[in-house]
């Protein structure tokens, strides 16, 4: 069983996987209960539940889809992007992101 300290807790993961199937049946975007069930602390923007990132590839998305963002959320959303990049060892390369992080 491979477990994964990240922030003071550790992840099984044995149980993401089992949670992500749970949420993503044969495809790689949320059902409208899987999105439900996620925790605030899921997603990029946690106050209005925008830019879920649950997993590696939601992060990527968050990513590519930040330029939508509007201005006075761009702060907080970058540091969250980056906070889950390292969660799940993705490697971000967005500049406007790593910009805004700052």
């Amino acid at each position: 069983m491979d477990f994964y300290f990240v922030l003071g807790t550790n992840f099984d993961a044995d149980e993401i996987m089992k949670h992500t199937e749970e949420h993503y049946p044969g495809t790689d975007r949320l059902t409208a209960e899987g999105r439900h069930e996620l925790r605030d602390s899921d997603f990029g923007l946690p106050r209005e539940r925008k830019f879920p990132m649950p997993d590696a590839a939601h992060v990527r998305a968050a990513e590519s889809y930040f330029h939508y963002a509007p201005d006075d959320e761009k702060r907080e959303l970058a540091r969250r992007i980056l906070q889950k990049a390292g969660e799940f060892g993705v490697e971000v390369h967005s500049e406007n992101v790593l910009h805004w992080a700052k």
